[in-house]
């Protein structure tokens, strides 16, 4: 490997290693928020994320590429949709952390890559190498267990990382990156966000019922900005093999959270599930490895 190939390579580990800790400790901040709506919670995530991202912004000299994007019609209606996913995906993890379901919140972490594979042949008419459709048909036989012994747990390791994976398909299909559509995405959410807060009752706790609430409140704009931000610098300083493996850093995190933090009950269907689930991540990895070797490092994006 070539220097110039290789310290991206270095230099994007840290922002990489950085986004996925966040990602698995975001279950430790929630917790610390569980007597507020889960839906008046998302709510106030989005709405402190805009002022963060401007606040970037106008750090990195980039607030005209927000206009820019907002002057282009296809991309405004992409990144609604993008917004839409995004927030189905918030909701539903926030709601499954607050009721404990921490295994269910890995386990779709886990599949999202193997979700991410699916759609790319279907909707960008990549080929899946003989690995990659093992490690699917492995991944399935996991879910068919849930299917029958946790139908409750089912629902949300499914919802999350489709609606992770239609996203990020999604944004790759909008020319804006990453700071400058999240901040659009969370522009556009910004009305239905506090329209939610008039509607939805508040909880035993809200924003301004304490200093303490509140300060954690403004700080989930930060929990959801910041990963996101690295994540995007990340992206174009590693080559897919790294970040592949990465990538399951945050879900390894949360099921330990769940099993040595939380003390939640580990059922057998679950376990037999995470097995399953996990030969799949060894076989998906393998392929990374394989492909690695075939290609040589390029530069980064």
């Amino acid at each position: 490997m070539t220097q110039t190939a290789s310290a991206p390579h270095r230099g994007g580990l840290p922002f990489a290693l950085g986004a996925y800790f966040l990602w698995g400790v975001l279950p430790l901040y929630l917790v610390l928020l569980n007597a507020v709506n889960p839906y008046r919670l998302v709510a106030w995530r989005v709405l402190w994320t805009v002022p963060i991202c401007f606040v970037v912004l106008v750090a990195m000299r980039k607030l005209g590429s927000v206009t820019t994007a907002l002057r282009d019609r296809r991309a405004v209606f992409m990144l609604l949709v993008s917004a839409v996913l995004i927030s189905i995906n918030w909701v539903v993890y926030i709601v499954a952390v607050q009721a404990g379901h921490f295994y269910a919140a890995s386990l779709g972490y886990y599949i999202n890559p193997l979700v991410n594979v699916l759609l790319g042949t279907v909707f960008l008419k990549e080929r899946l190498s003989r690995l990659q459709w093992i490690a699917v048909a492995v991944a399935a036989a996991g879910i068919a267990v849930l299917v029958v012994e946790a139908t409750a747990s089912l629902a949300i390791s499914l919802t999350l990382p489709l609606s992770f994976a239609l996203y990020g398909l999604v944004r790759k299909k909008v020319a804006v990156d990453s700071l400058p559509g999240l901040t659009v995405e969370a522009l556009l959410l910004a009305i239905p966000a506090a329209l939610l807060l008039l509607i939805v009752p508040e909880g035993p706790a809200d924003f301004g019922y304490s200093l303490n609430v509140s300060l954690l409140l403004i700080g989930a704009g930060g929990m959801t900005a910041v990963p996101l931000l690295l994540f995007a610098v990340a992206a174009r300083r590693m080559t897919y093999s790294a970040l592949g493996f990465v990538q399951f850093l945050a879900p390894s995190m949360v099921f330990l959270l769940g099993l040595f933090w939380f003390g939640e009950e580990l059922k057998a269907a679950q376990l037999f599930c995470f097995v399953l689930i996990w030969t799949a991540v060894v076989l998906f990895c393998v392929d990374i490895v394989a492909r690695g070797r075939k290609r040589r490092p390029v530069d980064p994006i």
